[in-house]
């Protein structure tokens, strides 16, 4: 019973949306932070926060599985990738729906969006929205090889996520605490790649 409730998709979704809950409930409640700053406001930065740490998570899975071909834990979270993937872009639009509501008109968006910090987080969202759509089966068989190709923007997204969160806090150590583990990993994965495709046949 145990692992038939761990192993169902709504065990899983259920997971993923409980950092939501009380950013919800403080939406709803509409009270501002103790520091006076209005809900919308107060709520950017966990919002992307958990954007961020779960494209990680999801970028993460492959390496560690090659790190750990025998574990039982990594293969059940590789098989729940894309529930991370997608959590991801949704915890990237509720960011984007407070910074626009936070922001209040077009114009005053319009007027920093050529900051480094704003334009790199409007193209890491950008990109998540495509690979959001597609993650899913009828996609995979439907685009074949391209679909590949597609979800490996994702780099370029974790970049500009990297970017965004760097320059709009201007404070790097938080992002790079979340970032250089995945960069490590990437790493090791491409190094393993590259080792196995060198072995004689």
């Amino acid at each position: 019973m145990l692992r038939k409730t761990i192993d169902s998709r709504f065990f899983i979704w259920a997971l993923l949306a409980l950092p939501s809950i009380p950013m919800v409930g403080a939406l709803l409640s509409g009270v501002p932070s103790p520091e006076g700053k209005p809900v919308a406001e107060m709520l950017l930065h966990p919002t992307g926060e958990f954007a961020a740490r779960f494209l990680i998570i999801a970028m993460i899975l492959t390496p560690m599985r090659m790190l750990f071909p025998g574990s039982v834990f990594w293969r059940w979270m590789m098989k729940r990738r894309r529930y991370f993937g997608v959590a991801a872009f949704v915890y990237a639009t509720f960011h984007t729906v407070l910074y626009i509501a936070d922001m209040g008109s077009l114009q005053a968006i319009l007027g920093e969006a050529l900051a480094l910090g704003i334009w790199t987080g409007w193209l890491a969202f950008f990109i998540f929205l495509p690979l959001a759509v597609t993650s899913n089966d009828w996609s995979v068989r439907r685009m074949g090889p391209a679909w590949k190709a597609l979800q490996r923007w994702v780099y370029i997204a974790a970049v500009g996520t990297l970017l965004h969160w760097i320059f709009v806090h201007n404070n790097i150590g938080p992002a790079l605490v979340h970032f250089v583990p995945l960069a490590g990993l990437e790493a090791y994965r491409l190094w393993h790649n590259f080792t196995r495709r060198a072995q004689p046949a």
